[in-house]
């Protein structure tokens, strides 16, 4: 209570008694945007969120025979519809968390994303219904202006309501719900199509427009969970008086000329790992009944047992590599256990299930294991940069590769296009080997054990303080008083991070300057790492 009492003291604008703070009205733990049964409602309309766009995405290799044959399009043509997706995102990785950040607004823009979502589907599906494939581009183009940016408004509403308590669960379980999308359109949309052209008496382009156009029903649904979620929010921001969420991404590409060459390495890693997964699964449903012999539903199965797998992995897999550390050979091991996969469904008769079981933990774990990477290698300014230059890159690679996949399947067949997405893993495999060396050259922190880690930050907290020490310390006692434990490691390794923060504060002189301002920072520091 004393620790509690001091917090609100320093806090602007609070009284020092409790008369003078304004009571917020009793209501029901459901109703309490403070309260956790509150957030478990708000968590489910995350989850749900980005629900329709995941399901949307791989309408097309759900269907790949059907829109083959019913719009009259060889390999090369159908890929384009993976790549007029990704070819929006090579430029709005940059500018989703600034046009979230500043233009929109979390809930406005969570909105409109969400009515490009719905608007591409429909388009899509509109595309089919008139039997004009270009059509069905222009919707998958739309599709893409939202999909991406959906999804960094997903995860800025999950730090706005859960940062300090259990927002790596939450990352996870949005995670998870995406990955049961995916394997729900998979295992579904083949059926409607044979409802509907059972109910039609016919296949054709009218048919897959139909199907296509149910689809879209998920997206209405992911459409009222951000309007659910808008107001919620709003009615959070008025009781709790809590501002909006945002992204707090920094985009400059003047940053790019800063990029070691340890994250260029990681770039690579991510374009030559993801362009061997996404256009496989994207043509995988026709391999499978090809190759294997599989009925359409079977195929349609053991192509989404990689996001099946995913979805309970993914938090796992990321608990796993927090508490071990050593990232660089985590996703060594993915990277090759991908290769191993590859190459029996090119060479072997072998179960498939099988590879793509192996697919699929390969791909959850690398997904853990490289992404938290870049934070250790650029300073926390440059990360907006850095992760939108990789996802612009990855979006790239996706594009180009969707389309000359399609190309080599046309003219030489699945044999050549596993031989081709198998000598993609191996540049991956490259880039890994020189990430190890590099880093072990230079004495970067990439391959570090999480204890190492954790040694590291105190010795940083440890040096602080003796550089500093209390009797040189500017904060007013009252500050000293909560600093001191939190020096000594009382509230762990993360608040003694942050103490490193307001230190350097001090270090800058920032202190003098605007005390209320630091009282307030310090504070936050404070309840943020406690939590």
């Amino acid at each position: 209570m004393a620790l509690e009492d001091e917090q609100e003291a320093l806090l602007p604008g609070s009284g020092g008694s409790p008369s003078s703070r304004e009571p917020r009205p009793q209501m029901a733990a459901i109703c309490d945007p403070s309260r956790f049964a509150h957030r478990v409602v708000v968590l489910m309309l995350m989850c749900f969120l980005g629900f329709g766009s995941y399901f949307c995405y791989d309408n097309p290799s759900a269907l790949q025979t059907q829109v083959q044959l019913d719009m009259k399009v060889n390999t090369a043509d159908f890929m384009q519809l993976y790549a007029f997706y990704s070819w929006p995102n090579v430029v709005l990785c940059f500018f989703g968390g600034f046009l979230i950040d500043r233009v929109f607004g979390i809930r406005l823009g969570t909105i409109i994303f969400s009515l490009f979502v719905c608007a591409g589907q429909v388009i899509f599906a509109a595309g089919a219904l008139f039997n004009a494939f270009w059509l069905m581009e222009t919707g998958r183009l739309v599709f893409g202006i939202g999909g991406e940016s959906l999804a960094v408004a997903q995860n800025t509403y999950a730090v706005s309501w859960f940062k300090g308590k259990e927002l790596n669960l939450v990352f996870g379980l949005q995670l998870s719900m995406a990955r049961v999308g995916s394997t729900v359109n998979m295992n579904v949309m083949g059926l409607v199509y044979e409802r509907i052209k059972d109910a039609m008496g016919s296949a054709g382009h009218t048919t897959l427009g139909i199907t296509l156009m149910i689809g879209a029903i998920t997206c209405l649904f992911s459409l009222t969970c951000a309007l659910v979620l808008g107001y919620l929010d709003k009615r959070a921001e008025k009781i709790l008086k809590k501002e909006q969420g945002k992204t707090g991404e920094v985009i400059k590409l003047t940053d790019v000329k800063d990029f070691s060459l340890s994250l260029w390495l990681i770039f690579l890693v991510c374009v030559c790992y993801y362009v061997a997964v996404f256009p496989f699964i994207g043509l995988g449903k026709v391999f499978f009944m090809e190759k294997f012999q599989f009925s359409p539903l079977q195929a349609g199965a053991i192509n989404s047992v990689v996001y099946i797998i995913s979805a309970p992995l993914s938090p796992v897999f990321g608990f796993m590599v927090d508490r071990i550390g050593k990232n660089i050979i985590w996703v060594m091991c993915a990277v090759v256990t991908t290769l191993a996969a590859h190459l029996m469904l090119a060479f072997t008769l072998w179960n498939p299930w099988i590879a793509m079981s192996l697919l699929g933990v390969s791909y959850s774990l690398l997904a853990c294991a490289l992404w938290p990477m870049v934070a250790f290698v650029v300073p926390e300014h440059q990360l907006g940069t850095a992760y939108g230059f990789m996802q612009s890159i990855q979006n790239l690679g996706l594009a180009i590769i969707a389309i000359l996949a399609g190309v080599i399947l046309d003219s030489r067949g699945y044999l050549f296009l596993e031989v081709f997405f198998s000598s993609c893993i191996c540049m991956a495999i490259v880039a890994v080997f020189m990430l190890y060396f590099v880093n072990h050259l230079r004495g970067g922190d990439l391959n570090l054990s999480s204890w190492e880690r954790e040694r590291l930050q105190k010795q940083a907290a440890i040096e602080y303080w003796q550089r500093f020490g209390c009797s040189t310390c500017p904060l007013r006692p009252k500050c000293c008083r909560l600093l001191n434990p939190v020096l000594v490691g009382k509230c762990g390794d993360l608040t003694l991070f942050g103490a490193i923060i307001m230190l350097e504060l001090v270090d800058q002189g920032t202190r003098a300057e605007q005390p209320e301002q630091c009282d307030f920072l310090f504070i936050n520091i404070v309840n943020y790492t406690c939590c």
